[in-house]
């Protein structure tokens, strides 16, 4: 099969690489890709928001079937436009792919199919969210509806925070003004992230994660992207795990499905773990940013059929196998990260870190420049490994992190320290 992948970052290269080693694929392209995914695939310099572009090359280079990373193609259509032309894609349609477009629209799902999440209202008016936040208190949640890169929630501890985000997000301090915004309560608890590839009738669970939103560590400084992960998050036990899939996901899958709107895709909870069980905080409908790179580093069983069976509805008839490993991943990013930074930086080192035992590197803002491997975004590269615990993980991705020569680069060194501290307390 001739595959296209759509993306850049990281975790398009972990999809890539365990794209290219299935038996069914015979072609593997990546739009726009980086220079890590360029030894998997071919990239190609295509603008993917560009729809039209995009089924052109496909029909030009016989693509068989589309694998689409990023949330930003998602939710404009990018699907249903592929598959109006004839081309099987990976991911959910315009209307499914709400979940994550419009935390508005999530919440609402949930309170009708009485889904565990937050309370909550929404509001078009200032005055009115103010006027909410001064009757419930702090601490507070204050959430943009629609996409912002991971920065339009703001979890306010005072009810001045909050006002102040209110104002922020309604005069455009996300870039587009928000239209509306969501505003709930803050869940205490334990935060993980649960991933279950759906086909719109069925929903087989992947494995669960945990990531390390704030730059610095000890969880400090200003949230990103992602700074690390790793996997299997330890508070999922088999019975967490279970629950999850039967109070959350299961019944999300149900309602789009008598909604007319049946999800196929990834569906990526994240979760808030409380003393009464399992709460949803909010839905992505991709695979995660850096969680898919150690969930792709544990799964044993190939990827590729997994993919086209959820697109076909044929998701009954599957199991995925899994290695007991734990897996861990370390960002690499660019100082300065998650403010302005510098492009063009050199980094080297790379190959030899790579030839540590258990250890893969995926590449998220780089590109090659006459030879060299050059930092080209925030988060630059994702130092993975493999380990029988989460702390032998994390030795190993350090190891390679120091075998690593880049002077404008940083990363935190504590990545995994809850799961490890678990471990020290079990022994």
């Amino acid at each position: 099969m001739n595959i296209l992948i759509l993306g850049s970052g990281g975790r398009e290269h972990a999809l890539a690489w365990k794209i290219a080693a299935s038996p069914l694929t015979t072609k593997l392209y990546c739009a726009p890709g980086n220079a890590g995914i360029a030894q998997e695939a071919e990239c190609v310099a295509l603008d993917i928001a560009d729809h039209q572009a995009v089924i052109a090359f496909c029909k030009d280079a016989k693509i068989d079937f589309v694998v689409v990373g990023p949330e930003v193609p998602l939710v404009a259509g990018i699907v249903d436009d592929l598959e109006a032309a004839g081309i099987k894609t990976f991911g959910p349609t315009k209307w499914a792919a709400r979940l994550e477009g419009s935390k508005g629209f999530t919440k609402d799902l949930c309170k009708a199919n009485n889904i565990p999440t937050a309370a909550y209202e929404r509001f078009k008016s200032g005055d009115l969210a103010k006027d909410y936040v001064r009757k419930r208190g702090a601490p507070i949640v204050v959430k943009a509806d629609g996409l912002a890169a991971g920065k339009g929630v703001v979890v306010a501890a005072t009810v001045e925070e909050a006002e102040a985000a209110i104002d922020m997000m309604f005069s455009g301090g996300l870039g587009d003004k928000a239209w509306e915004i969501v505003i709930e309560d803050c869940l205490v608890g334990e935060e993980a992230s649960f991933f279950a590839l759906c086909d719109g009738d069925t929903a087989l669970p992947l494995a669960s994660a945990q990531d390390h939103k704030r730059v610095f560590d000890g969880d400090k400084g200003p949230n990103t992207g992602g700074m690390g992960a790793y996997t299997p998050a330890p508070i999922m036990t088999e019975a967490m795990n279970k629950r999850v899939m039967d109070e959350i996901v299961i019944p999300t899958v149900q309602a789009l499905k008598k909604a007319g709107a049946p999800f196929k895709g990834v569906l990526f909870a994240g979760l808030m773990i409380t003393k009464d069980g399992p709460q949803l905080i909010e839905y992505n409908v991709r695979f995660g940013d850096p969680e898919t790179q150690v969930i792709m580093l544990r799964m044993m069983s190939d990827l590729l059929p997994a993919l086209i069976a959820a697109r076909d509805g044929q998701l009954k008839h599957f199991d995925l196998r899994w290695y007991p490993d734990a897996a861990l991943t370390v960002v690499m990013a660019a100082k300065g990260y998650p403010g302005s930074y510098k492009k063009g930086t050199v980094i080297n080192g790379l190959d030899q870190a790579a030839q540590l035992d258990g250890v893969e590197i995926f590449h998220a803002g780089t590109r090659s420049d006459n030879g060299s491997i050059v930092a080209n975004g925030g988060r630059v590269l994702n130092v993975c490994a493999r380990g029988k615990t989460v702390a032998e993980a994390q030795a190993r991705a350090y190891a390679a992190v120091d075998k690593i020569d880049w002077q404008d680069g940083f990363c935190r060194r504590d990545i995994g320290w809850q799961a490890i501290a678990r471990e020290q307390n079990r022994r």
